[in-house]
């Protein structure tokens, strides 16, 4: 049962973003470039985590402060990766066969967010990949059984959750919308600080909120980038 439960919870967590890469990053090499550079941005803000964590040596034991520090960081790099975006567009339209990538800046904001989104999705849950590979790891250590595909929901949701975020973020920061700001610092707050309830294994609760979370993130996303319900009926219907 070991391996069927590593391969069925890598393909939840990862199957959704990998077919996100393949059908709209993977044929763009600026797109590629866009989305590792996004993913080391992200790596930079852990180590800065990593550091003040292990440079606050009293408070190492609160979980909750390194989860708030670790969000602001991140928040923190997604502005300077939309800075550094915004400006090198001139230099980007010069260099990419696809001009859409500069022309339509949501694309800009989605593919970093989608970077953001796979390092984070990895780094939560390649350790818990690790042990589900067996032998016999069925509820780890005592614990619930539905503990692995809980963890692999919720990564599946943070990358998501990372691509909407920097669509509405990039945005929020072209139109000086000040509430969409705040709601991508909160919510991100919010749903990483939601996961700390998973020690007491409330694991319906935080699935149900993320996701819920995670829908209306993914509308008001979709809203930005200039969708309506006429588009998504014809998304819908293949029109």
């Amino acid at each position: 049962m070991t391996l069927p439960e590593f391969f069925g919870c890598t393909f939840i967590a990862f199957g959704p973003p990998f077919a996100l890469f393949v059908f709209t990053i993977a044929n763009d090499p600026v797109r590629i470039i866009i989305l590792i550079a996004a993913a080391f941005f992200w790596l930079l803000s852990l180590l800065l985590s990593s550091i003040l964590w292990f440079v606050m040596v009293p408070l190492r034991d609160i979980l909750a402060i390194g989860v708030v520090f670790s969000v602001l960081f991140q928040e923190c790099f997604r502005y300077i990766i939309y800075r550094i975006l915004r400006s090198t567009e001139q230099g980007l339209h010069a260099v990419a066969e696809d001009t859409r990538v500069t022309d339509n800046k949501h694309i800009l904001a989605y593919v970093s967010g989608l970077g953001f989104g796979i390092i984070s999705g990895m780094f939560a849950l390649v350790n818990v990949l690790a042990d589900m590979s067996g032998p016999g790891t069925m509820g780890l250590k005592g614990g619930s059984e539905l503990f692995f595909i809980t963890s692999a929901a919720q990564a599946l949701s943070i990358v998501l959750l990372h691509t909407f975020w920097s669509v509405i973020f990039f945005n929020a920061f072209d139109t000086n919308n000040y509430p969409h700001m705040g709601y991508v610092v909160g919510s991100h707050l919010f749903v990483s600080l939601l996961t700390l309830l998973n020690a007491s294994e409330l694991y319906s609760a935080t699935l149900v909120i993320n996701y819920g979370i995670t829908i209306l993130t993914g509308v008001i996303a979709f809203r930005v980038a200039g969708g309506t319900s006429r588009s998504f009926k014809k998304f819908i219907t293949c029109q």
